[in-house]
């Protein structure tokens, strides 16, 4: 595997690959690297002939009071099991390498709609630096590919509606939560969880199956559903910000919606967990 720092690394090892005939995955993470995002990199690695990973904690999208700064950075282990997963390229930058103008760059994108609900409704301007710092790395990379895990099913709407409105000739490729055996959907977040708040949390996950059984048996008022969950998360020690049914393309859901998703975001303790289970209606 090799690893380049700079924008003009990446961009000549690329050209090499690209003169081979290969095809191109590109994997964006932020680090701190998962059994999650080793399953995406592994689904790249199955769909492409070359595959780049990068690693990079963007500042734009963390802020005031976020956890930016004590966001793990693990690199040099990042690098092993980025390795051991067959990568082909690690593009590593810093933050100066990405802005070189510093955070308050002229030029940004920002997707309307569907980034002023849920998080977008209590994280100003996440999506923006989300959007903005997306657009850098496809642009750098220029891939055939770039997969994405539907643990941030708000994040990968917002990556579709980006690409596909800017025109970016990209196929971007959904990849199912990876969970712990508990159910609980795998995060670099949830190494903040203590050892009780990590027992507790994949309450999470069992609220949303419990909500799922409750709209395919039959019930539709979303409402009320909603509203007793986020009332029994509260009792069992969660701080919900939201828990919504929606379509999945992050619409408001109507009763005679088919293919829906149940959203929720809650702190548990000093640690903000999100989770999401989509289904369809027969």
């Amino acid at each position: 595997m090799k690893i380049e720092t700079t924008i003009q690394g990446v961009r000549a090892a690329l050209r090499q690959a690209r003169k081979s005939g290969k095809s191109v995955a590109f994997v964006p993470t932020m680090g701190n690297l998962h059994d999650g995002h080793v399953e995406l990199v592994s689904e790249a690695r199955r769909r492409a002939d070359f595959v780049v990973v990068s690693i990079f904690v963007n500042p734009t999208q963390f802020g005031v009071n976020e956890d930016f700064d004590a966001y793990p950075r693990t690199l040099d282990a990042d690098a092993s099991r980025l390795a051991e997963a067959r990568c082909d390229l690690l593009f590593a930058p810093t933050a100066s390498e990405m802005y070189p103008d510093g955070r308050t760059q002229s030029t940004t994108v920002q997707v309307g709609g569907i980034t002023d609900v849920l998080c977008g409704a209590s994280r100003p301007g996440h999506f923006t630096g989300v959007a903005t710092v997306v657009s850098k790395l496809l642009n750098i990379v220029q891939p055939d590919m770039a997969l994405f895990g539907e643990k941030d099913f708000q994040q990968l709407a917002v990556i579709r509606r980006l690409v596909s409105e800017l025109c970016f000739p990209i196929s971007i490729i959904g990849v199912a939560t990876i969970r712990a055996e508990d159910g609980l959907a795998l995060s670099s977040r949830n190494g903040f969880l203590d050892e009780g708040e990590r027992a507790q949390a994949p309450l999470l996950y069992q609220t949303l199956t419990n909500l799922r059984d409750a709209i395919v048996n039959g019930e539709r008022d979303y409402a009320m559903l909603t509203a007793a969950a986020k009332a029994h998360l509260a009792k069992c020690g969660f701080q919900p910000d939201y828990l919504e049914v929606r379509a999945q393309d992050l619409e408001s859901a109507e009763a005679d919606t088919r293919d829906l998703v149940i959203l929720v975001a809650a702190r548990l303790g000093s640690t903000r967990l999100i989770d999401n289970i989509h289904f369809s209606l027969s």
